[in-house]
């Protein structure tokens, strides 16, 4: 298992060391990792908490979105690190790698992918990104109808960053740090 270092070290890690610990909190992603290191990591000044370092990372993330949804109403293209960002996310249901998933029934199952599918045609190049946070399957298909159907993709990337920073928190939480 991953042991977090101390968080006043953080800034003073190697670059390997500091791309461990993104894909620790986040999902494994090498468009994700480049931008923290680049902007949140890239202080000298040590962080005082893992709570720091997450939101940090999420205003910076926000930022980066905000920033290219306003170069798109100029050249009418999001930046496409946004959705690799976003895509590197598993699909919920989907099999995976960690003890902890969306249990259910076959049915369920199938629903789940089938939502999914719908969504990614819905929201081209994104995947559905929520904390599930102990939430049943059916209260999270009920959330992915009901984001399906605003059809807002602005809104799915914002709620998409704040799921990952939400997950990080949580992912955090559970490798011991003091939030």
């Amino acid at each position: 298992m991953y042991t977090l270092p101390d968080i006043k070290e953080v800034t003073n890690l190697s670059h390997e060391k500091q791309s461990q610990l993104l894909d620790n909190l986040f999902e494994p992603c090498p468009t994700l990792t480049a931008i923290l290191l680049q902007t949140v990591l890239a202080t000298s000044t040590p962080f005082s908490s893992y709570k720091q370092l997450i939101e940090t990372s999420r205003t910076q993330l926000l930022e980066y979105l905000r920033s290219s949804e306003q170069e798109s109403e100029k050249t009418g293209e999001i930046r496409p690190e946004i959705a690799k960002i976003i895509s590197a996310h598993p699909r919920l249901g989907g099999a995976k790698k960690s003890k902890k998933s969306l249990q259910g029934s076959q049915e369920e199952t199938e629903m789940l992918a089938k939502l999914n599918a719908q969504y990614e045609e819905a929201f081209p190049g994104l995947r559905y990104v929520v904390f599930v946070n102990g939430r049943s399957r059916q209260v999270i298909m009920d959330n992915m109808r009901q984001r399906i159907a605003r059809g807002d993709i602005r809104t799915e990337r914002r709620e998409a960053f704040d799921a990952m920073c939400d997950i990080a928190l949580d992912r955090a939480s559970k490798l011991g740090a003091k939030l």
